[in-house]
């Protein structure tokens, strides 16, 4: 499992404990997803870019379907859903399909 990076791919969340300790400090967007949910699939690419181009910006991706506990304790209600953390606290939350210019606006006002 790779560590916390400032740019490059999402990480795969894996554990309850990894999930806490890599929403604990900076800036953190948490993309909740399933394989089945197509509009999760139309948002991947955009979260793939983010991780990728934002510096400063970890990129996690939580399968509700594997985590069904972590998403429940998190509030996700529908999917595909966003957190953005900043320090370890949930500053944003966004559901649906949305466009890389909108979250990039979402960045800009959190970092």
């Amino acid at each position: 499992m790779s560590s916390k990076t400032a740019a490059g791919e999402p990480i795969e969340i894996e554990s309850e404990e990894q999930f806490a300790e890599l929403t604990g400090e900076g800036l953190v967007l948490v993309d909740y997803y399933a394989d089945w949910c197509g509009p999760c699939k139309m948002l991947e690419p955009t979260v793939e870019e983010l991780a990728d181009e934002v510096d400063g910006l970890t990129v996690l991706e939580v399968d509700v379907d594997a985590f069904k506990e972590l998403a429940a304790d998190a509030g996700v209600r529908g999917i595909p859903a966003l957190q953005f953390y900043a320090d370890g606290e949930e500053a944003e939350r966004l559901v649906g399909v949305q466009k890389k210019e909108s979250l990039l606006q979402v960045i800009e006002r959190l970092q």
